[in-house]
């Protein structure tokens, strides 16, 4: 096959997957920024901030390649209906995603400062990476691009792990 063929392979779901997780992986990533920037923090939530950071970066270019690739928006065009696994907030114009962090979420954690930051971060990345995991799913049940759907199955996996490591952290704090 040709490289036009394996691009022409894609479906609905994986280019949904592709502009849901880019900015559930941006928001992973400006999460962790946000507590690495902080004093104080435990070394165990640290090194797992720059854990999911390492991993959510190069992801990002990724999906970012196969939507060019597609000739898809890396933006979900915005409509008027739910989609599956989506929950419709107005308040927040428009769609929210899985595990995505309010506005309200995301200045508690800019404003909390040590073992509070570390507690309030674990909790919500759990949060996040739970919808992360829910919407790999989804792209692993419905997607038809090979390296789409092999991202899927690497979430889940990796952040299942990361779940349960993060909470194993909260009964340390």
């Amino acid at each position: 096959t040709t490289a036009a063929d394996e691009a022409a392979a894609h479906n609905a779901a994986d280019v949904m997957f592709a502009q849901m997780m880019l900015p559930h992986h941006s928001q992973a990533i400006e999460m962790s920024d946000m507590l690495l920037a902080k004093q104080d923090i435990p070394a165990d939530v640290t090194a797992l901030a720059e854990q999911i950071k390492a991993a959510q970066g190069p992801e990002i270019a990724l999906l970012e390649s196969w939507l060019e690739q597609w000739g898809e928006p890396t933006e979900m065009p915005e409509t008027g209906h739910d989609m599956p696994g989506m929950d419709m907030d107005e308040g927040m114009g428009g769609m929210e995603m899985e595990g995505m962090m309010s506005e309200e979420d995301m200045q508690a954690l800019s404003d909390a400062q040590g073992t509070d930051a570390a507690r309030l971060f674990l909790e919500q990345m759990i949060a996040h990476h739970e919808g992360a995991v829910d919407m790999a799913q989804t792209e692993i049940e419905d997607g038809q691009f090979p390296d789409a759907v092999e991202m899927a199955r690497t979430i889940v996996d990796t952040q299942q792990q990361e779940i349960e490591t993060m909470r194993e952290l909260l009964t340390t704090l």
